[in-house]
């Protein structure tokens, strides 16, 4: 391996670094963006026995803020539980945007470096055409810099592709996993809503 990238130049060093950022982030999203974490199961039945039991209250909201993503919501919702649906749900979508920043984070970067790869590969595929067109002299070329020049574009080509193409692959992955994730909380925070206002009809 380090006779690679001994033969790809210093421009290959741009990608490894984009590599290891890369490798990072996905197994930090992959940790992260875990449906236990982010969407507990039957989460919404227990907020609403826990509702039911001892209305909101403070130390509910709280847990409930720390709990998880969906329980943010959730605990978003109950903090207007006096209020109107309308009040509530508004309450509820102010939180919604600021936990899908959050789920979406790192994602910015990861397909940064899916764009970027192939660019940077491109630049060092540059560089090796300079430095091939640099060893040609009045007496030949020197089969040596020739060599060098034409490891530095391919092994810098190939590297750029052999990051871009996963990152790029994990990037939609973790987006559209995102997506789903709101659309679930969304799904179940309305449920609450409906839930509570309908037993307050019924009272």
């Amino acid at each position: 391996m380090l006779s690679i990238i001994e033969a790809a130049g210093w421009p290959i060093w741009t990608i490894i670094i984009a590599s290891v950022v890369s490798l990072t982030i996905t197994l930090e999203r992959f940790y992260s963006l875990r449906t236990p974490l982010v969407v507990p199961k039957g989460l919404l039945a227990q907020t609403l026995q826990e509702y039911r039991r001892a209305g909101a209250s403070r130390d509910a909201v709280v847990e409930l803020q720390r709990h998880s993503p969906l329980g943010r919501l959730f605990a978003a919702g109950l903090r207007q539980v006096g209020s109107n649906r309308e009040v509530m749900k508004e309450a509820i979508e102010d939180e919604g945007r600021v936990v899908a920043h959050e789920l979406g984070r790192y994602l910015t970067t990861l397909g940064t470096i899916a764009a970027m790869s192939p660019l940077l590969g491109l630049l060092g595929t540059v560089i090796g055409m300079i430095d091939i067109f640099g060893s040609q002299s009045p007496a030949g070329a020197d089969p040596r810099a020739l060599a060098h020049g034409i490891s530095v574009a391919l092994y810098n080509t190939a590297f750029g592709l052999i990051v871009a193409i996963p990152s790029m692959m994990f990037y939609r992955h973790f987006r559209a996993r995102v997506d789903d994730f709101l659309v679930e909380m969304e799904a179940q925070a309305v449920r609450l809503v409906e839930a509570i206002h309908g037993e307050r009809r019924g009272d």
